[in-house]
Formats: structure tokens, sequence, C-alpha cells
């Protein structure tokens, strides 16, 4: 039985408490560009698409409604954000790790998503 194709994402990241309040911390040979800083809503987007997609995925919901009512949103928001989980991994290292920033707003940024991964970081960063 062949092996199914699965692509897996590793972003080492180190979790610690800063003010009382937890913070991720990317890897300390990226930390420097950290002070160009990148949008925290951009970043949490991400981090929701990708817990979202997991959760589908494990199976701890059925559909994107099921979701959507666990997190109290309108499962159209969840529908559209849910995209930036299928970002290729080269436009996720440079937005999450060496926090390059974007002028495409979140929404354009989930378009995007939807095109070849070849394609996808000359839309984001040019």
């Amino acid at each position: 039985m062949a092996e199914p194709e699965t692509l897996r994402v590793h972003i080492p990241l180190t979790l610690r408490n800063r003010g009382g309040r937890p913070r991720i911390l990317p890897p300390k040979e990226i930390e420097v560009a950290m002070d160009r800083g990148q949008d925290a809503r951009l970043l949490r987007a991400i981090g929701r698409a990708w817990d979202w997609r997991r959760r589908l995925e494990r199976g701890d919901v059925n559909t994107i409604a099921d979701l959507a009512r666990e997190e109290g949103i309108s499962d159209r928001y969840v529908s559209r954000v849910i995209r930036l989980a299928w970002l290729s991994p080269s436009v996720l290292e440079r937005l999450v790790l060496r926090r390059e920033p974007t002028v495409l707003s979140i929404f354009d940024l989930c378009g995007v998503a939807e095109l070849p991964w070849v394609e996808q970081p000359e839309r984001v960063f040019d």
C-alpha cells in the first residue's frame, strides 16, 4: 500500500513568557529580522488557519460550519481565512520567520493562497 503524500511544514519556534503572557519567538538566527516587525494580525490569522486545518484533518470538527460555531464567528470568515494554511512554504517562511512585510491585506493574501506555489512569492512580496 502506497504511503499518502503528506507535506509537513516545520517552523522551529520557542514559547516564552514575557510580561506574564506567552509569546512565540523564532529561532535566534531569525530574531534580528523581528526588529522590522510583522503585522500581528497577519501572524495570528496564519496561526488560526493552521489550527483550524489541523482540527478539520484530525476530525475534531466535521465541517467549517461546526468550526465557526465553536469559534463564535461566521462560517464565511472561517472559509476565507483557512486558505492561509495553504500558502507555499517559502511564503510562510518569509512571513513568519523572516518577518518580511507584505503590502497585501489578510483577505488579499487568502486569495493568493489559491494560486500555484511558484506564483505566490512574487504576488506577496513584489
